[in-house]
C-alpha cells in the first residue's frame, strides 16, 4: 500500500514552489539549477533546498556537468507514485461500485403494501 517513500514524495509535492519546479523540469527535460533558480523570486539557496527535497524524495535526478548541476525527472519515482494512485483509484472505484449496486437494489426493492392497514 503506501510506504514511507511514497509518503515522502507526496509531502515533497505539497509545497507549491516544488510542484512548479517539477513542472519546469518536466517541460525542459533537463535543466540547470541556475536556470531553475532564475524562474523564482526566492533566493538561490532556497531553490537549492527545494531541489534537495525533490532529490531525496527521488522525484528528480541530478547530474553534475562541469560547474553545473543538471536536473531531470526521475521516471521511477513518478511511476511508483502513479502506481500507488492507481491502486487507490481501483480500491475506491470498487467501493463506489458496490455502493451503487446496493443503492440500486434498495431502490428497486418493492416497499411493503400499506393498503392492508387502511380500514375504510
Amino acid at each position: 500500500m503506501l510506504n514511507n517513500e511514497n509518503m515522502d514524495r507526496f509531502a515533497a509535492l505539497a509545497e507549491p514552489n516544488r510542484r512548479r519546479m517539477i513542472e519546469i523540469i518536466a517541460a525542459q527535460g533537463e535543466i540547470a539549477a541556475s536556470d531553475i533558480s532564475n524562474q523564482f523570486d526566492i533566493s538561490p539557496s532556497a531553490v537549492s533546498q527545494h531541489l534537495k527535497v525533490l532529490r531525496e524524495a527521488e522525484l528528480v535526478k541530478m547530474e553534475k556537468r562541469a560547474q553545473q548541476r543538471i536536473y531531470s525527472i526521475n521516471p521511477q519515482g513518478v511511476d511508483e507514485m502513479w502506481e500507488w494512485l492507481s491502486q487507490m483509484r481501483k480500491f475506491w472505484n470498487e467501493r463506489f461500485d458496490a455502493l451503487d449496486a446496493l443503492l440500486l437494489t434498495e431502490h428497486n426493492t418493492p416497499k411493503g403494501n400499506n393498503d392492508e392497514h387502511n380500514t375504510n
